[in-house]
């Protein structure tokens, strides 16, 4: 069956069909936007761009007589705020006026690019993400090698995270092998694999495990990155990780921490009981979504809900084990 002609149709976008959304050869856009390609890039149906236009005075500055709309960056900024706010549940009348009146020197400021180039932003990323060059996503996601632990946090939940998740909204129609999603996280694991290989000063021990028939997140990769810069000797464990195979690990690493991450409301967290039967006194930090119904209890189980609050109680596990 044929695809629509619109490039976007209540909010399911077509990437490849998208006024303005690559230049040809792939290379980054420039210049002001179509409405067609900013809704591609905001993710909402050209219609909503048009309302908000009438309805909040969020439309393109640049009105010339004659001339077809072209919203300026500034404009896409705007939108940004309100599409976040709205997501956030925000009445759309106060989303917009707050995107009026937010400054756009008070929004979180790029990442720096090896090299320079165009500025990594979650919207260039996606933008790179939905065109498929993955030699695009590799520069905006590189690290540098003297990134540390604030970089590396601020990478993940300035960049990479919102990334995926305005990826994780949309409704796109790709040809076989293409997957946004799949590219931005191929790219920041090789970023983390780049910037991990030198051999780096480390004390303390941590595991980072991952809930049985879970496959392992790509945010377990970034924490062990974040701890290894906080200096701490974290390692993710692969492969089956039942009762027998856990406590072998505890006993042979002796870590100062165990970490669990799932990506999944619905876990089997019975490991998380099982070590804490055995070692009631090790640290063992869980990070699960909102909805899970249930995590073990034990004497030294925490709970966390956000990779910044995770990050920091277990780097503190490991500084006053190290102190005491």
């Amino acid at each position: 069956m044929p695809l629509p002609s619109d490039d976007a149709v209540d909010g399911v976008v077509d990437p490849a069909g998208v006024d303005g959304a690559a230049a040809p050869g792939g290379a980054p856009v420039s210049g002001p936007l179509t409405v067609a390609a900013v809704a591609a890039r905001l993710g909402v149906a050209p219609a909503t761009l048009r309302t908000w236009d009438r309805r909040y005075g969020l439309g393109p500055s640049d009105r010339t007589a004659g001339s077809h709309r072209r919203y300026s960056a500034p404009d896409v900024e705007r939108l940004l705020v309100m599409r976040r706010l709205t997501l956030d549940g925000v009445a759309p009348g106060d989303a917009a006026r707050l995107a009026r009146d937010t400054p756009l020197e008070a929004a979180p400021s790029a990442l720096p690019v090896a090299g320079g180039g165009v500025a990594a932003t979650p919207a260039s990323l996606l933008d790179a993400a939905l065109r498929g060059d993955r030699a695009a996503c590799a520069r905006l996601l590189a690290l540098a090698p003297a990134a540390g632990l604030a970089e590396i946090e601020t990478w993940w939940t300035g960049l990479v995270e919102p990334t995926l998740a305005e990826i994780a909204r949309r409704t796109v129609v790709d040809r076989p092998g293409q997957d946004a999603g799949l590219v931005v996280r191929a790219g920041a694991v090789d970023a983390l694999a780049a910037w991990a290989a030198p051999e780096r000063p480390t004390a303390g021990i941590v595991l980072v495990l991952v809930p049985p028939g879970q496959d392992r997140p790509l945010v377990a990769h970034v924490l062990a990155a974040a701890l290894v810069a906080g200096g701490v000797d974290a390692r993710v464990v692969g492969g089956p990780t039942g009762r027998r195979h856990a406590l072998e690990l505890v006993f042979m690493t002796k870590p100062d921490a165990l970490v669990t991450v799932s990506t999944r409301a619905d876990a089997d967290l019975s490991l998380v009981g099982h070590v804490a039967d055995v070692h009631p006194d090790l640290v063992h930090v869980v990070m699960t979504p909102e909805g899970t119904a249930w995590v073990p209890g034990g004497p030294a189980v925490q709970r966390s809900r956000s990779f910044r609050g995770m990050l920091h109680e277990v780097l503190a596990v490991v500084a006053a084990g190290a102190n005491g």
